[in-house]
């Protein structure tokens, strides 16, 4: 696939999602199922976060699916992560109900090819047009497909990710886990039991109304997972978004470590291993590519969402360049010698194998990272289209690189500002080595924008 964005009509970066009922309902499930088992004929395997709304959903999809004559495998709750390896290793294709960081009220479906990753802008559009034009396959009554209901099949996963660490490399180390109600209310508990670490758990009762916070695992959402590390003298917090493709952390003071570090700190320790190419998405802090860098590695950038990192990492390695890790700056980070796609769980044992090569504690670890100041910010747009013309514009005589957005690019600062892929919203993110540069080519973005 193109390195570049493709124009989708009802899929954004990250599958399609919406509020239930409006957006999000069993007939467009359906119509996805439906699609989709025109598209990729065999064996299908299907799975959902804890939302309320799943197993409708799911239930639609599946009636889509079966009535083309796929044969569908249900996986039940599992992590998104889960499925895409189960489907890497024995399916065809695979769908999972997920609006993975989204309130409770969303849903979504993520549609996964053989090889384990999100299906591609341009495999997408096509699905897109079965959908929109009403063009399915569908098979007579003596030819539909039959349903099988595998929900431990999610061990396989769990094996896979620890047997991709040192066995034992936990012990000695307590974390408290925070799987916010969501997939890995199970998986990432086991993971790091079988790790050897102590684990304490909070909000790990599946609940797809999400009781205890938000499926997004912010700063100020996870203030209790830090209380409860302090309470235990825990060496590290780990939280998850619903459907835990991605992993954060708090240090032993409960201390929330930024995404970027978190992926600096990772890229650190596996560049130090081998070296290769790390790729993520424009948007990510320069403290990822100067640790990457001072290891003697190469960063690669892509347009943001998962999908054009794994994707772009596949390309790579396809063209004989060694590829070592990719990322994101939200905590999704993915391990090519695993699969190509994030995993919070493998994330969460990554960062327990760190600390156990280590004599310090995570918060010196992370202060010891190069300071970057970084600025993030979103709003509403109804035209997103003449924001971006407006900065295009405006910025007209620097060094604009337009991958994905329009990222201005100076000597002591960059910024990036671009459309959201998931909501009516232009997102701008602006870092420098020093706070008020950075400030001050915010303020001037803002104002750009304001004026246009």
């Amino acid at each position: 696939m193109s390195s570049r964005k493709i124009k989708k009509r009802l899929f954004g970066t990250n599958g399609v999602r919406g509020i239930v009922g409006r957006d999000m309902t069993p007939e467009l499930a359906l119509s996805i199922g439906l699609a989709l088992g025109s598209l990729r004929k065999g064996r299908i395997a299907v799975g959902r976060d804890t939302r309320t709304s799943g197993p409708a959903l799911a239930s639609a999809l599946k009636a889509g699916l079966l009535a083309t004559g796929c044969d569908v495998t249900d996986c039940g709750i599992l992590p998104t992560p889960a499925l895409q390896y189960l489907v890497m290793k024995h399916f065809d294709a695979g769908a999972v109900i997920t609006a993975s960081h989204n309130p409770p009220e969303y849903n979504g479906v993520k549609v996964i090819e053989p090889d384990g990753t999100e299906m591609g802008d341009e495999e997408t559009i096509l699905l897109e047009d079965r959908i929109f034009s009403r063009n399915f396959t569908t098979t007579p009554w003596n030819d539909t497909g039959s349903e099988h209901v595998a929900p431990a099949l999610v061990h396989e996963y769990i094996d896979a990710v620890v047997r991709h660490v040192p066995g034992g490399i936990g012990e000695g180390c307590t974390v408290v886990v925070d799987p916010g109600s969501g997939a890995a209310c199970f998986t990432t508990p086991a993971i790091l039991t079988r790790l050897g670490c102590r684990v304490y758990t909070i909000n790990s009762q599946m609940d797809g109304r999400f009781p205890g916070r938000l499926p997004e695992p912010s700063a100020d959402g996870l203030a209790p997972l830090g209380d409860l590390v302090r309470a235990t003298g825990a060496d590290l917090g780990i939280a998850h978004d619903g459907d835990a493709d991605r992993a954060v952390f708090l240090d032993e003071n409960g201390r929330f470590i930024e995404e970027n570090c978190e992926f600096a700190l990772i890229a650190d320790r596996v560049c130090r291993e081998r070296k290769g190419t790390v790729v993520a998405p424009v948007s990510t802090s320069l403290v990822v590519e100067t640790m990457v860098r001072r290891n003697g590695g190469k960063i690669h950038y892509t347009p943001v969402g998962s999908i054009y990192v794994a994707r772009t990492m596949r390309m790579l390695e396809a063209d004989g360049i060694p590829v070592v890790l990719g990322g994101e700056g939200n905590g999704g980070i993915i391990y090519p010698s695993h699969q190509f796609c994030r995993d919070g769980g493998l994330t969460a044992a990554m960062v327990v194998a760190i600390l156990a090569g280590e004599s310090r504690p995570l918060s010196v670890l992370a202060d010891e990272l190069p300071r970057f100041h970084l600025i993030k910010d979103k709003f509403s747009a109804d035209t997103p289209e003449l924001v971006m013309k407006t900065i295009e514009a405006s910025f007209a005589g620097e060094i604009l690189d337009r991958t994905d957005g329009i990222r201005i690019n100076r000597p002591d600062a960059w910024a990036l500002v671009r459309p959201s892929g998931t909501e009516p919203l232009v997102r701008v993110i602006v870092e420098s080595a020093e706070r008020k540069t950075a400030e001050q080519l915010f303020t001037e973005i803002m104002q750009c924008i304001q004026k246009g």
